[in-house]
This record gives structure tokens, sequence and C-alpha cells, in this order.
């Protein structure tokens, strides 16, 4: 990307040193809980659509290659093709969504908190759906009740407050960074 300044290169190499961090913090489940929502969300909101993109694209680059910057401490193409790679994968949709909502309403909450829902509803669709493809291949079909009932009904109450809290944290940082 060309036109980044140091500033621009420091806060997305920061940005992605938090998303990592909050991935370690998780309970393991099928679909792990962690705190990447929330720092996919806070960065796409500090950051905008462009950096804030690059910085999460970045990031899953660097799980790709190996780096352990997944929930327990994985990397590598494995995790991105497993069970959990569509719900990572969608995190770049969410900062796009994210990103550019901020740019148009940074002052305003209610804009900002809606569209990390809309962000986070979208990483959950192409999550679900890449969680159905993969389960489907070893063991059969996989309906979408269970899918949803697995990967997306219990973060809905954990993700909204995630979200809440990117909110309030982006709107009080937003002028200091």
């Amino acid at each position: 990307m060309s036109g980044l300044s140091v500033r621009d290169l420091a806060r997305a190499a920061v940005s992605i040193a938090l998303i990592a961090i909050c991935s370690w913090i998780s309970i393991p489940t099928v679909i792990p809980f962690t705190l990447q929502t929330f720092a996919v969300c806070l960065t796409a909101a500090l950051l905008g659509p462009r950096i804030g993109t690059a910085a999460v694209a970045a990031y899953i680059l660097l799980g790709a290659l190996g780096v352990p910057v997944f929930s327990g401490f994985r990397g590598g193409p494995g995790v991105l093709l497993g069970p959990t790679g569509g719900y990572i994968l969608g995190f770049v949709l969410t900062a796009l969504v994210v990103g550019l909502a901020a740019r148009r309403w940074k002052d305003s909450w209610l804009p900002l908190l809606l569209a990390m829902a809309a962000g986070i509803l979208l990483c959950y669709a192409f999550g679900t759906v890449w969680f159905m493809l993969v389960y489907s291949a070893p063991s059969g079909p996989v309906s979408l009740g269970t899918a949803l009932s697995l990967c997306v009904l219990p973060y809905l109450i954990p993700d909204a407050v995630k979200a809440g809290l990117a909110v309030f944290l982006a709107r009080r940082l937003h002028g200091r960074i």
C-alpha cells in the first residue's frame, strides 16, 4: 500500500499485536470465545477502512504463514482451512464495514455500533457457511440450525458486549490516536 506514513504503519503494527493478544485470551469451545472481535472492531473504528482492513488482513496473513497469532497460540494454513477459518477470514469483512462507518460517523455512537453489528453478522454468515462446508466433508452434511446453535447463538451476547466496549473505547481514543 503506497502512501502510508510511518505513523500509519506503526498504528497498524500495534493493532496487529492487539488482535493477536486478544485472540490468545480465549475460552476453548468448538469455536473459541476470544476477544478478537473486540480488537477487530476497535482497530477498524480507529484506523478506518484502508489501514484498519489492511491491519486485519496482515494479522490473518501472519497466522497463515505460521506465526502463532490465532487462539490457542496456533498458526498455519491448517487453522484457516479448519472449522474456524471462515470466522477468521470474515474479520476482513467486519473491518471493512466498521472502517467505512467510522470514517463517516466517528463521532456518533449508534451508527458505529450498528456498523459493528452488521460487520459481525457478515463474519457470522461467512464463518457459518465455511463451518458447514468443512464439517460436511468428513462427517456428512451439517444443518444450518446445528451450525447456528454451535457457532452463532452462544456468541451473540458476548459479541454485543465487545462491540459496545469497542465503540466506547473508539470514541474515547479517536482524538488521541
